[in-house]
């Protein structure tokens, strides 16, 4: 069993043809863990990495576009503070806020 990072527990049972991280991501076990799965690694080395990996940079690039959705996800008050109790209700606020996104 690996040293565990808690990140390795969510991408433990994923089926991904690529997994898109930050450097924070940059740990040997997740790394291990991801090839194990057959993953592709997209995840920048950090700076004391002895052998830096290579890193696709236009496919890196694709995670910034994910991370801008988010931010303006949560510019919707109802969905950053999680106004709507059922899961259900959230689920329908986060479909309406994208489509309101995606309208802009």
């Amino acid at each position: 069993v690996h040293d565990m990072v808690p990140s390795c527990e969510l991408i433990s049972d994923l089926d991904a043809a690529q997994i898109l991280a930050d450097k924070a991501y940059d740990a040997d076990s997740l790394i291990q863990l991801a090839e194990f799965n057959e993953s592709k690694v997209v995840i920048p080395s950090r700076n004391n990495r002895k052998q830096v990996r290579f890193l696709d940079r236009h496919i890196y690039k694709e995670r910034h576009l994910v991370e801008c959705f988010f931010g303006k996800l949560k510019s919707y008050r109802r969905i950053s503070t999680r106004y709507e109790k059922l899961a259900s209700s959230f689920y329908a606020m986060v479909l309406i806020a994208s489509c309101l996104i995606w309208l802009q």
